[in-house]
C-alpha cells in the first residue's frame, strides 16, 4: 500500500476547495531551534501563514503517523519532547514501524507534502553537497528527492556550511530547476549572496505560479527550487559569518564529526560563537520564506 500521509481535516478542506495551503518541515522546531523559543516561532510560523489566508500544514510524523498539518498539542510535542527524533525520507519507515515521532527534514517533508497533494512548500535552507564531498561522498538526501518530487520549495539557497558550488552542479545533474526571487544570485542562508549565478530570475509570485503550471505541461515531475535571499541590512555579518564558520569547520574535523551529525553541530557550534545572532538570522530566513510561499501558494490557487 502507497504510503498516504494522514492530512488534518483544515488542510484537508483547504486541498478540496482548491485553497492556497503551504507545508512547512518539522525538523526546524525539533532541532533546528532551541528551546523553549521554537514552540513560538513554530505557532508563529503558522500565523504567517493564516494571517495571509493560506492554510499552514506543518507534516511531521506523530507516534508512527505521517501528518499533513498538526494541531497545537502535536506543534508543541514536536518542539518540546527531547526523544523526537528528525528524519530524511529514508527514515519514514523505521519511524512509522516503531511507533516514532519524528520532525521532518526538506526530503522527508517535500515526499509528504506531494503525497497530500501540497505543491507549495516553505523552509529554511536545503541541505547539500558538504564540504570536502570529494573525500567522503557526502551530501543531503535533499538533493535526490527534490529530484523526483514535484513541489516548489522557497529556501534561502542552502545552508552556507555546504559547498554551494557542488551542490548548485549537482541540482543541475539531478535536473532540479533553480531561479532567484527577484536576484540572479544564489543565496547563502545566513548570508544574502553566495556568489553564484544563476541562470535564470522570477519576479513576482504570478511569474513562479506560471512556470509551475508550464512545468505541469510538459510532465516535470522534479521540484522548482526557487532562492529567495535575506535582505542584505537582516543577514548575518560577513566577516563574523567567515571566522566564526572555519571555527565552527576547525572544531567538527577535530571531534571527528561526519554525516548527518555535521549540519546540526556547525548551527549550534554558530549559535554559540555569534551569541545568538545567527538564531535571530534562521528566523528572519524562515520567515521571509513563508511570506513568499504564501504569495506563491495564493497565486497558484488563482491560477489553478
Amino acid at each position: 500500500m502507497p504510503l498516504v500521509p494522514e492530512v488534518s481535516p483544515r488542510v484537508r478542506a483547504a486541498l478540496e476547495a482548491g485553497r492556497p495551503v503551504v507545508a512547512l518541515e518539522s525538523a526546524i522546531i525539533a532541532c533546528g531551534l532551541p528551546r523553549p523559543g521554537n514552540l513560538a516561532a513554530a505557532r508563529s510560523f503558522e500565523e504567517l501563514l493564516s494571517d495571509a489566508g493560506v492554510t499552514p500544514a506543518t507534516i511531521a510524523v506523530i507516534d508512527g503517523v505521517p501528518k499533513a498539518g498538526l494541531d497545537d498539542s502535536s506543534l508543541e510535542r514536536i518542539a518540546m519532547d527531547e526523544s523526537v527524533v528528525k528524519v530524511s525520507s529514508r527514515d519514514l519507515g523505521m519511524a512509522m514501524a516503531g511507533k516514532r515521532t519524528a520532525g521532518t527534514t526538506v526530503a522527508a517533508t517535500s515526499v509528504l507534502a506531494a503525497k497530500a497533494g501540497i505543491r507549495v512548500f516553505a523552509t529554511g535552507g536545503l541541505g547539500g553537497v558538504h564540504r570536502g564531498h570529494a573525500a567522503t561522498l557526502d551530501e543531503s538526501a535533499d538533493l535526490i528527492e527534490l529530484s523526483r518530487t514535484r513541489i516548489t520549495v522557497v529556501s534561502a539557497g542552502v545552508k552556507s556550511v555546504l559547498d554551494i558550488p557542488a551542490t548548485l552542479e549537482r541540482l543541475e545533474t539531478l535536473g532540479v530547476a533553480v531561479a532567484g526571487y527577484r536576484t540572479s544570485r544564489f543565496p547563502a542562508f545566513y548570508l544574502s549572496d553566495s556568489g553564484q549565478e544563476l541562470d535564470w530570475q522570477l519576479d513576482t509570485p504570478e511569474e513562479i505560479a506560471s512556470v509551475m503550471a508550464a512545468r505541469d505541461a510538459v510532465g516535470d515531475e522534479s521540484a522548482l527550487l526557487i532562492g529567495n535571499p535575506l535582505p542584505p541590512d537582516r543577514q548575518l555579518d560577513p566577516a563574523l559569518h567567515d571566522r566564526v564558520l572555519r571555527e565552527s569547520l576547525e572544531a567538527a574535523a577535530a571531534a571527528g564529526i561526519r554525516g548527518k551529525a555535521v549540519t546540526p553541530f556547525l548551527l549550534d557550534h554558530m549559535r554559540r560563537a555569534t551569541a545568538g545572532a545567527s538564531v535571530k538570522v534562521n528566523l528572519d530566513v524562515a520567515s521571509g520564506n513563508i511570506a513568499l510561499a504564501a504569495r506563491i501558494a495564493n497565486a497558484w490557487s488563482s491560477l489553478t
